[in-house]
Parts: structure tokens; sequence; C-alpha cells
């Protein structure tokens, strides 16, 4: 897990290397382990390193391989790069490393683009041809690796993080409405390639794009899970479909284990995380180190969920950890969670990933965590509403129970130059759900959340807060043959039991079942949430500082509205509308945007 950044001019100019090293010491964080830059003909590159495969100075970045003539950075893991490398050295390549970024390099030797087809894992990469001047940059299937990038005149920079970007500079930092229309109405969400800067895209997951010389470029999306019932499974029994859940999920698990220093777990003590858990233990890792978080009660609202947690740690004999957090820590941590988000992030659990992080990471350097199995797996309590209605009715309803807010509503919240004339937002969600290759409305839903949603939220809200403290997070429930499995299973199967039907069945096996039969729970922040004391008065400060007021995003009526009621206003989906408001703004002014 590492920070990479670079340069590539196309106008005949050197590429700016201090502008390449000013956005690699804004990725210090994520690799505080080792730095390195290195520039050829129109290209540099800069690199971040966390020492996870291979620790020695072998492994160190940018890395070159003279025989091949390529030099590439490279950010996340390679699961599977032992078997790789083996097959590539009968293949009569030779290794000078055991680094997982020396494979990403021969394996592109060997077998161009279709590499990434190979490689098991998390990644984002860069890779230059020494002889053509050609750079190629790929993203993981599940864009659980970000990769951001920048384009002027004659020029293209890229980065892990937005901010990266900023710090090199020359950056067109204007608000994008359409995005702006997405935060507003999918919590947060920003899809690929947008973010909310109009100088900033991002590459989407699953995509190679190979960048030439003269600045044209072509994209390759490599991979794409069916919907639909595939007919090598037609024939399996619901005990059958459990099993199958169970040891694919055991293999993304084991797959995860794969480095050179301790793995620990984020412990919440709900059935995704405990099954993690219970599957390390059923392997045989001992002192295995799990680590929960809690925060005190605020409005009414229970902050913890140690209860469960405990539970588990006690049934598989963890060296488990807890850490509760007082409310006036959660405003003080703030300024942190908004500083490492690469794209704002309402979701008020971001500042729980925040601090919890920052502890582990005095542990650990890598953990494995729960995120995702809701969206594989059919656990969010809109989907059964879904599986009700035809595919002709879908968008409609999914835009019902899963928007913020409806278009109309938004004319109120924003300035008129910021509205689109259309719903957006709501476009996006037709274009999609028409797509082939999902077999009933669930399916379509399940296929946008897994892609779309989960990507631009949940997942990269854990890659940020986590590499802000130099901890890598590894996520098996996106193991891409674990996706592609319960992308075939039956609907009914995963919306039974009130939800994840499969994977409770699973979890039944090895699992007690308190954990198993538990209400769904979260990552609750009462003090963000019910907008409690000193957070409520950062978020007013934030409304009324000029930046605010000469930017003139949000309606002043609709801001007071909100300041006079800080709990009461609610979106659709139950998010507390000011910290919504309040939040785009806090990262504008946090990342310096005019």
């Amino acid at each position: 897990m590492c920070g990479l950044s670079g340069e590539i001019r196309f106008d005949g100019r050197r590429p700016d290397l201090a502008a390449v090293e000013r956005m690699s010491e804004c990725l210090a964080a994520r690799g505080p382990d080792g730095q390195g830059t290195w520039t050829r003909g129109a290209v540099a590159l800069g690199h971040r390193r966390l020492k996870i495969i291979d620790l020695s100075e072998f492994g160190a970045q940018p890395m070159t391989d003279a025989r091949g003539g390529i030099t590439g950075v490279f950010n996340g893991c390679v699961y599977n790069h032992q078997e790789l490398r083996e097959e590539l050295q009968q293949l009569g390549h030779r290794f000078e490393s055991t680094s997982d970024t020396e494979v990403v390099l021969k394996g592109y030797q060997q077998w161009g683009t279709a590499c990434v087809e190979r490689f098991y894992g998390m990644f984002a990469f860069a890779l230059v041809e020494h002889r053509t001047g050609r750079v190629v940059l790929g993203r993981d299937r599940l864009g659980i690796k970000p990769l951001y990038l920048a384009r002027t005149p004659g020029r293209l920079r890229f980065a892990s993080t937005l901010p990266a970007l900023l710090a090199a500079g020359d950056v067109d930092t204007s608000l994008d409405p359409v995005a702006v229309h997405q935060y507003l109405s999918w919590h947060a969400t920003v899809a690929a390639p947008r973010t909310v800067l109009n100088g900033v895209r991002k590459l989407p997951p699953a995509t190679v794009r190979v960048v030439e010389p003269d600045g044209t470029h072509h994209d390759h999306h490599y991979w794409q899970p069916s919907y639909t019932r595939r007919p090598e499974y037609a024939d399996m029994a619901p005990a059958e479909w459990r099993d199958a859940v169970l040891e694919a999920l055991r293999t993304a698990v084991s797959r995860r284990m794969v480095s050179d220093v301790p793995v620990g777990v984020l412990l919440s003590g709900g059935l995704d995380s405990s099954l993690v858990v219970a599957l390390l233990a059923d392997e045989g890792q001992h002192d295995l180190k799990t680590f929960s978080v809690g925060f005190e009660s605020e409005g009414g609202e229970e902050g913890d969920e140690f209860v469960y947690s405990d539970l588990v740690a006690r049934e598989f004999r963890t060296d488990h950890h807890r850490l509760l957090i007082p409310s006036g820590r959660v405003s003080a941590a703030l300024d942190g969670a908004v500083a490492a988000m690469s794209e704002p992030m309402t979701s008020h659990d971001a500042v729980a990933f925040y601090l919890l992080s920052e502890q582990v990471a005095k542990e650990v350097k890598v953990v494995q965590s729960g995120q995702g199995a809701d969206e594989v797996f059919a656990g969010y309590h809109w989907y059964p509403e879904l599986a009700e209605v035809t595919r002709e009715e879908e968008p409609d309803r999914y835009a019902q129970t899963y928007f913020d807010r409806p278009h109309a509503d938004l004319a109120r919240i924003l300035q008129p130059h910021m509205l689109p004339d259309e719903d957006v937002s709501d476009r996006f969600v037709k274009d999609h759900m028409a797509v082939p290759g999902a077999q009933t409305a669930l399916d379509a839903a399940l296929r946008l959340d897994t892609h779309v949603m989960l990507v631009d939220d949940p997942v990269k809200r854990v890659d940020n807060m986590t590499m802000a403290w130099g901890l890598e997070a590894r996520v098996p429930f996106l193991d891409h043959e674990l996706v592609e499995l319960a992308a075939a299973c039956p609907p009914e199967l995963k919306l039974s039991d009130g939800g994840k039907g499969v994977l409770k069945e699973a979890g039944r096996k090895l699992l007690p079942p308190e954990i198993v039969d538990r209400p769904k729970g979260y990552f609750p922040v009462p003090a963000v949430k019910h907008m409690a004391g000193p957070v409520l008065d950062r978020v007013r400060a934030t409304l009324g500082a000029p930046e605010a007021k000469k930017r003139g995003l949000f309606q002043e009526s609709y801001v007071a509205e909100l300041l006079a009621a800080p709990d009461e206003h609610r979106t659709k989906r139950g998010a507390n509308a000011l910290w919504q408001v309040a939040l785009l703004e806090t990262w504008l002014q946090t990342h310096g945007i005019k």
C-alpha cells in the first residue's frame, strides 16, 4: 500500500519534477517508509512506500526493469503475486526482489494490458515504456485503490489522492454542477469519472488507460460480472449455495493474509467482520489482533456495540483492543478526517474510521475489514422493495428508496448557477440500469450499488481514513471471485432472513447465534449525527465563513433554516441535512478551494 504520482508532457517540454515532488510529499501519510522519484523524457513518477511485501530496498519504487525497458509505480497488493512469479519464472523472467510490484512489471511485459486479468487484488499503477514513451494506467476491478487525474493543455498529472493534485498546482477548482447534484442525491457519492472539481477526474474501476506520447488515449474496461443465473449453478440447492459462499469467502480471507508483516481485523461485532475473524481462527490464526471503536452517547442514542465485538473476541480468543472516544475528541478529529478525504464524504462514520485507524496503526500495518457485504449480498432494507418491481418500474423505485432527495428539492438548496437543467442523477441511474446483463430489477440495483455507489462512498472512505495513518485495509467481501459468485446467486437466497440470507446461513456454521441474528448495526457517531456541542459550533463557523459567502453555493434561506433546527432536518435516507451541506463547504475550505 502506497501513494503514487506522476506527470506526462505532450508539448515537448520536460515534466515538472518539483510538482511531482510536491504531490509525493502530500502522499507521505500513505507511504511513511520510503520515497523516490524518477524521470525520463516526457514522464516523471513519484512514490511513497508503505512496506508490506518485501521489506528490503529491493522493493523500493519507482521500480525500473532495465532488461524489459519499463519503469512503474504501484499502490495496493496483488495477493497471488507468488503464484504469478512462479509462472513468469517458468516463462524465462528473472526477479531481483520478492515484491508484488516487480510481478506487475514483468506481468505487463509478458501479457500486455491483459495482465490485469491475472492480478487478484487491489491496485492502481502507472507503467512507462522506455522505448515508446507510452504510459499505462490501471485500476483494480472494484476500485478499491484510487487514481485521480488532472488534464490541462499539454500535460496530464495523476496521483493517489485529489489533494496531491492540488498540491502540484494549476488545477481548475471550479465546481462541477453534475457532481454536486450527485453528491446531494446519493449521500456524497460522485460516480467516476467525475469529482466535485471540474479539473479533476478519476480513472473508473476495472479500467486500463493507455496514454500515447501525443496525448491521445484509449480505455479498456476489463471486468464486469454478469448479474444473471449462470448455467453452471443451475442445479444448486440453498445449502450448496451456502457452502459455496462460505468457501469463496474463506479463500478471499486467506488471500488477504499474504504479507510480510502481521495482519489484524477491524471488528465491529457485526456479521461481516465477525465472519472474517471466525474464518481466520478456523484456519489456525492464533493471537489475532482485533480492534473496535465506540463513542459517547448523544441524543439518547448509544454510541458503541462493544457487547457484540467482545463476544466475538472471547469466542475466538483474539488479542482484542477497544477504543472509546469521548465526544470532545470527535470534534477535534474532524479537521484531520476532512483533510484526509480525497473527496467530501458525509457519512459520519468517516471520523470513526479515522480515529480507529490512528490507534490501530500503532499496533499493525495491515487489517482486514468487513466492508462491502451489504451491497454484494443485498443486506440493505431497500432491496426487498426493488425485488417487487419490473425492470421498467425499477429506476423510479430506486430513486424513491435510495436518493436523499428529489431533483425538485435541489432548487431551494442550490443557487441557480449550480443547478443542472435536468435531473442528472436520475438520468445516470436510468442509463446504468438499462445496460444489458442484469436479469432482474434486484440484479440491476445490486450491480449499480456494487460497481458505483460502493466504490465511491464506503470503499473510498475506508481507504482514505486508514491510509491517513499508513494503515492498509483489505476487503475480502470485494474479492472479485466472491463478487462474481454473489452476482450469480438467486435473489431470493440473498433477500431471505431479512437480507444477506445466504451469508447468514454461512455464518451459522461458525458464529454464535447472537451475532448472526442481531439487528443490523453500523458505526454510530452520535455527536455528528445529532450535531451536538462543539461539532455544531464548527458547522456554524464554516457556513458563516467569508469563503462560504463568496462561493454562494447554497441558498442562504435554506442554510438559515437548517441552522435554526440542526437536528431536525433529515434527508429521505435519514442523514442530517445540515451535516451534508456543511461537509461539502468544510471540505472545500480545508483544501484551500476558493
